[in-house]
C-alpha cells in the first residue's frame, strides 16, 4: 500500500502533470470502484483541477467548486500516466482524461479494494479524514501525545490511521529499526530519551525515504510505487541478513501482511511470538535467537 513518502510525491507529480488542467472524461470501467452516488463522477466533466492532497493514505482531487475525488489505492492500486490516446493499462478500473494526458487507476489482481468518493464540499469532505497528525510536521510534544492517547504497542500506534497519517506497515517497520525498538513496546512505557529517538527516527525515516524517492522520479511520474524497497533494512527482508549486525531478519505473519524485525538489534535477542505459529509448535517453539 502506498504511504506517506510515496502519497507525498503522487501529490506533487499530479501538481505538476494536471493542475489547471480541464477534466475532458472520467470513464469507469469496474462499478464498485466508485462508492458514493451523490454527486455522480459526470459533474467533475469539464471542471479544472485546482489541487491536489491527502488526507493519510487518501489522495485528494479537487476541481472547481469545491468537488473533490477522494482515492484509496490500498494494498495493490497504482497510478499511471499516459498520453491522451494511449489504450488502457493491465488491470485499469478508471481514467481520468484531459486534452493532453491521462491517468489511470489500476489494480493488480482479482479482488477489488481501491476506491473512489465523490464529495461536495470542504465540511463533506473533512469527514473522510482519519484524523493522525502529519508526522513530517509536528513537534515532539504533539508526537508523544498522539502516540501516547491510547494504551497500545508502538508497531500499533505508528499504524494508527487515527495517531499519524500515512504511515503504514512498511514504513513502521523501518521507524522501529531506526529507534532500534522492539514492535511490541507498550507505548505508556516510552521514556522520554526513548521517545525523542524515535521521533528522530520516524522524521529521518520518512524524510529519507522521501528524498530518495523524489530523486528517483525528478520530473516524471512515479512509476515503481512499492512496499518493497531494495533499500529497506528490515521490511520484506526475512531471513536475510540484518545491515548492522548480519543476522537474518525476523517475520510475523498476519493475514495478508508481515511485519519484518531484527532480534538482535530491536529485541535483544528475544524472538516476539508469531501467535499461530506458537499455538503450532507449543513448547517447540524458539523464544530466543541463536547468537
Amino acid at each position: 500500500m502506498p504511504e506517506l513518502p510515496d502519497i507525498f510525491v503522487y501529490q506533487e507529480a499530479l501538481e505538476r502533470h494536471f493542475a489547471g488542467s480541464t477534466l475532458t472524461a472520467f470513464d469507469v470501467m469496474h462499478p464498485f470502484l466508485v462508492r458514493t452516488v451523490s454527486p455522480p463522477i459526470k459533474d467533475a466533466v469539464g471542471r479544472r483541477f485546482v489541487g491536489f492532497s491527502h488526507l493519510g493514505k487518501r489522495l485528494v482531487f479537487e476541481f472547481e467548486d469545491e468537488l473533490f475525488a477522494v482515492i484509496h489505492l490500498m494494498i495493490a492500486g497504482r497510478l499511471k500516466l499516459r498520453g491522451a490516446g494511449a489504450n488502457r493499462a493491465a488491470g485499469c478500473l478508471a481514467v481520468f482524461r484531459t486534452a493532453e494526458k491521462a491517468l489511470m487507476l489500476t489494480e493488480a489482481g482479482k479482488k477489488r479494494r481501491a476506491s473512489i468518493h465523490m464529495i461536495q464540499g470542504r465540511d463533506a469532505l473533512s469527514e473522510h479524514d482519519p484524523g493522525g497528525i502529519e508526522p513530517l510536521d509536528c513537534t515532539i510534544e504533539a508526537f508523544a501525545a498522539a502516540l501516547t492517547s491510547q494504551s497500545q504497542t508502538v508497531k500499533r500506534a505508528l499504524t494508527d490511521p487515527s495517531v499519524f497519517s500515512g504511515i503504514g506497515n512498511a514504513y513502521s517497520d523501518e521507524i522501529l529499526f531506526a529507534a532500534k525498538m522492539s514492535p511490541y513496546k507498550p507505548v505508556q512505557n516510552i521514556d522520554p530519551q526513548t521517545m525523542q529517538s524515535l521521533f528522530d527516527a520516524t522524521r529521518g525515516v520518512l524524510s529519507g525515504f522521501l528524498g530518495r524517492i523524489r530523486a528517483e522520479v525528478g520530473d516524471g511520474f512515479p512509476e515503481k510505487v512499492t512496499a518493497f524497497r531494495d533499500d529497506f533494512n528490515v521490511h520484506g527482508r526475512y531471513k536475510q541478513p540484518c545491515n548492522l549486525c548480519g543476522k537474518n531478519i525476523q517475520r510475523i505473519r498476519r493475514a495478508e501482511s508481515e511485519m519484518n524485525y531484527c532480534a538482535v538489534c530491536q529485541t535483544g535477542g528475544k524472538l516476539l511470538s508469531d501467535r499461530s505459529l506458537a499455538r503450532l509448535l507449543k513448547n517447540d517453539w524458539q523464544k530466543t535467537l541463536d547468537m
